[in-house]
């Protein structure tokens, strides 16, 4: 799992708290790490893999450009598989090698790999999940500008800076504060630890708050953009947007399933540590509730990755396509052309006409969530073109598969 408690594990001087639960049952704590990121890798990589019929993948691409919303969130996926490597690497190496890992107990010691691979681990994880909750957040972001006015492809290299850049420099700054003056010898107490785990929390903590807030006006702007050119909301309008709500209600509901867990045994082990012996039987209801909620944490928080592959295209099957062969489509077939004469002809009805004439003639082949993401995206082709008083450039806000 992801938690700053790794970091603090490094130090032989680590607090009581911490060495509460890294004691408890070790071995088959690193167990379950060690499955449920597995099991969460190879899912994900199957989830992503092209499908020979009923995925994504089998349709081919589309004329249209790839929106910078699917591109963020094939980031975001893998950003989690690349910290659920590094849980499995960890939890192999604590499962196989056990003297090892005890090396780091040791202070004043000449070997310093236990402590480089305990440090180097820990960084590697909470880089990329953090880098993951940044990129959730350029993705609401992204979502909401997409709306209201104009943002796209061009604001992918923004969001790259952003993401890299906060998750890096939290990173190092909260990794420094905390080994201040050396990893052999930290500094005791909570006030050196504070700065660490506030930089590890930040990202996560701004996803789970910021996110429903810009969603939810993302949402209400949406309707009120199908809306405001005709004055009318067709059964066409209607769906779309409940498909829209439904996406990020699903992403939201993995994030807090997944990280929940985190904040609750976070707050419980800071509560551990301000009491000045935490072995006390008035405790014990709160050590228990630590180490469930930690046990937790470690089948949790390496599954993000495959969850959210299920909130973003549900599930795409098991028919892996081995030959990677695109496969021609209806889709492939529009080409700018009748975008065009589609937008221009389009006084009369809804927006969706077009779009949604498409949709029902693939009704069988293309599932809900791709014919949102291909209507979306025509939709925008068409806004592109008649409104000229405001240009709102409406790029796809649920994903594609990445082809």
């Amino acid at each position: 799992m992801a938690s700053p408690r790794l970091e603090t594990f490094c130090c032989p001087n680590r607090d009581a708290a911490t060495q509460l639960v890294l004691d408890f049952q070790p071995q088959v704590y690193g167990s379950l790490c060690l499955g449920s990121g597995l099991v969460s890798l190879l899912l994900t990589i199957v989830q992503l893999l092209p499908k020979t019929k009923h995925g994504y993948r089998r349709h081919g691409r589309s004329m249209l450009p790839k929106p910078s919303s699917s591109r963020i969130l094939f980031l975001v996926i893998v950003c989690d598989l690349l910290g659920c490597l590094g849980i499995l690497i960890r939890s192999s190496v604590w499962i196989s090698s056990p003297g090892f890992i005890s090396n780091m107990s040791l202070m004043n010691t000449s070997d310093i790999w236990p402590s480089s691979f305990c440090v180097g681990s820990a960084m590697w994880i909470q880089l990329f999940y953090s880098a993951s909750f940044w990129w959730l957040f350029c993705y609401a972001i992204d979502a909401y500008l997409v709306v209201r006015r104009s943002a796209g492809i061009s604001t992918i290299v923004l969001y790259h800076m952003m993401t890299w850049g906060l998750a890096l420099m939290l990173c190092v700054e909260g990794v420094a504060m905390l080994y201040y003056p050396s990893v052999s010898n930290c500094e005791n107490g909570l006030e050196h630890a504070i700065p660490h785990y506030v930089t590890t929390y930040a990202p996560l903590l701004i996803v789970m708050f910021a996110n429903p807030i810009l969603f939810r006006r993302t949402v209400a702007a949406v309707a009120s953009l199908l809306k405001g050119r005709q004055g009318i909301y067709t059964e066409n309008e209607r769906r779309l947007g409940t498909e829209i709500q439904l996406r990020f209600f699903k992403i939201m509901l993995v994030f807090m399933i997944c990280w929940t867990a985190n904040i609750i045994n976070e707050t419980l082990l800071f509560y551990l540590e301000m009491q000045p012996d935490i072995k006390t039987d008035q405790l014990k209801n709160v050590r228990n509730a630590a180490l469930i909620t930690w046990f937790i944490m470690g089948i949790l928080n390496p599954m993000q990755g495959f969850l959210f592959t299920l909130a973003f295209y549900g599930w795409t099957g098991w028919n892996v396509d081995f030959n990677f062969r695109q496969k021609e489509t209806a889709w492939e077939r529009v080409s700018t052309s009748s975008l065009t004469e589609a937008a221009h002809n389009g006084t009369n009805g809804s927006f969706l006409d077009y779009p949604g004439y498409i949709q029902n003639q693939n009704k069988t082949e293309i599932g809900n969530s791709q014919q949102t993401d291909e209507a979306l995206s025509i939709l925008s082709e068409g806004m592109k073109i008649q409104i000229t008083e405001r240009t709102i450039i409406w790029k796809t806000l649920c994903p594609e598969h990445s082809g």
